[in-house]
């Protein structure tokens, strides 16, 4: 069968991350066993990493400002675990401090306002340390701290805005979605009732609008949102709005499934999923939003295997026939 092909050829790449997702998400192996422990440490050591992770100084600093697009220690980080990155890597602890330093700082708490009893804030930001913190097992009280913060920041309806416009009442879903993946680890990982709670809450913000839809009339919120990409980043699109479903326990929800089969249907004729767009650009030229690697490009009519890894998954944990044309 067409699927059964891309998980091989997936199984069969240079990309150790790559047999990691497949073997653990849509194979259904534990990643405890002993031969996904030694695809990540292989995942530590390969190519892709030791690039993303080149710039580092004697120290084990990224000596950028850490939101540098995207090879400041928060982008690096977030890359890391995204990809499967072995976690008590402690070698990543001047990283963490770069992050710390950073969140917590005064500089950044300046930014933090709240109008109209509505706390303004990009918590995408917190809400990518919480996740990848967890994720790479660095976690301590100022994870926690992080957390606790996201909940107390959350709007109403649900989420998150940095919006500084007095009357904005509903939430961003750039700045929603990755507080909701933080939140939703952070109480799987400690049993916090409150984040799973604040969890629960954001995860309306995308179900009752079926992840890409406007609630008045049911047509597409935003067109960048039905486009594939990886990474996100920041971003939002629908595979990352499903993945984050997966992972949080949402995605058997009836509201997910116009988006499935919106997905499903970018599937292309060898059987894998396109990356429609990218969000970095591979250059050694100081700008922002340059990458140290490629992550496979952008092409409605070629695989890209990231893409592809993500899109079985969710459509696997679905429960979605992948092999239905």
């Amino acid at each position: 069968m067409v699927m059964d092909e891309i998980i091989r050829e997936l199984l069969d790449s240079d990309e150790s991350s790559l047999r990691f997702k497949v073997m653990v998400n849509i194979l259904g192996h534990d990643p405890e066993t002993a031969v996904c422990q030694q695809l990540r440490q292989a995942i530590k050591t390969s190519p892709r990493v030791q690039k993303l992770l080149s710039e580092r100084d004697e120290a084990g600093d990224i000596p950028h400002p850490p939101y540098t697009k995207w090879i400041g220690a928060h982008w690096v980080l977030a890359d890391l675990a995204d990809i499967g990155y072995p976690p008590g890597d402690e070698t990543l602890l001047p990283l963490r401090k770069r992050v710390y330093d950073w969140l917590f700082g005064q500089s950044h708490q300046k930014h933090i306002k709240t109008i109209n009893g509505r706390v303004r804030r990009c918590a995408s930001q917190e809400g990518n340390a919480l996740f990848y913190l967890l994720a790479l097992g660095l976690a301590d009280e100022r994870t926690d701290e992080l957390a606790a913060r996201l909940v107390q920041w959350q709007w109403p309806d649900g989420g998150w805005n940095c919006d500084k416009n007095p009357e904005a009442r509903n939430s961003s879903f750039m700045e929603s979605l990755i507080p909701l993946r933080g939140l939703a680890l952070h109480a799987r990982v400690t049993g916090n009732r409150h984040s799973r709670a604040a969890a629960e809450h954001a995860a309306e913000i995308f179900l009752k609008r079926k992840l890409f839809r406007r609630q008045a009339d049911g047509s597409v919120i935003k067109e960048e949102f039905i486009r594939l990409h990886y990474p996100c980043y920041w971003h939002y699109d629908i595979l990352f709005g499903l993945k984050v479903m997966a992972e949080a326990g949402f995605i058997h929800d009836e509201r997910c499934r116009d988006a499935l089969e919106l997905l499903a249907a970018k599937r292309l004729p060898d059987g894998g999923f396109p990356a429609e767009k990218a969000y970095y650009r591979v250059t050694e030229k100081e700008v922002s939003g340059r990458s140290l690697v490629s992550w496979g490009g952008a092409s409605k009519r070629r695989m890209n295997e990231f893409v592809t890894a993500d899109a079985l998954y969710v459509l696997k944990a679905a429960g979605y026939d992948m092999n239905r044309n």
